[in-house]
């Protein structure tokens, strides 16, 4: 197979990113799988999907991408945070460092996405105790993560896979 699409999401945002990626990925020699339906399936190149879990990504992603040995592999995710480009490569660096060296890491892909409500209803109980700006802060990013992922950030998904099918066909050429 050419191209697997492995993914976790927790509220559907890595999921939709993940469709995206997989629908942008040419041919039929590709196949897209949630990681807790992983059978141990092989591809030339992986496109790796998270949700962003406190600044990295949560365990059954971790234990696929130390798994992975002499693959050339790609990662994706969504942050509920809707942050900055900066904060992005660093969760990025966070979640690349569980793949062993002997793979080839092509790059990574974040974008902003929902998160529960649970989280504005702790938010908002924070703002009842103690009203600061960065509770305020984090109240906007909630609102503004509501808005992701959206069509801009799919466009971006979609430049980010046609790059690393750049980089991919370049390396066997």
């Amino acid at each position: 197979m050419d191209y697997l699409v492995v993914y976790t999401s927790n509220t559907g945002n890595t999921e939709k990113v993940a469709l995206k990626i997989f629908e942008t990925l040419p041919g039929k020699s590709k196949d897209i799988i949630k990681v807790e339906d992983y059978k141990g399936e092989e591809a030339d190149l992986y496109f790796v999907g998270f949700w962003n879990d406190r600044g990295t990504c949560g365990s059954g992603i971790m234990d696929f991408l130390s798994s992975l040995h002499g693959k050339r592999v790609a990662l994706f995710g969504t942050c509920g945070m809707t942050g900055s480009d900066e904060y992005y490569k660093e969760v990025e660096n966070r979640v690349s460092v569980f793949l062993s060296d002997d793979n080839e890491y092509l790059g990574g892909f974040l974008c902003g996405g929902r998160l529960m409500p649970q989280v504005l209803e702790k938010y908002k109980q924070m703002q009842a105790i103690n009203d600061t700006p960065q509770i305020r802060s984090m109240i906007g990013a909630y609102e503004q993560g509501m808005l992701h992922p959206d069509k801009q950030d799919f466009e971006a998904a979609k430049r980010f896979v046609e790059k690393i099918l750049s980089k991919h066909q370049k390396k066997e050429n």
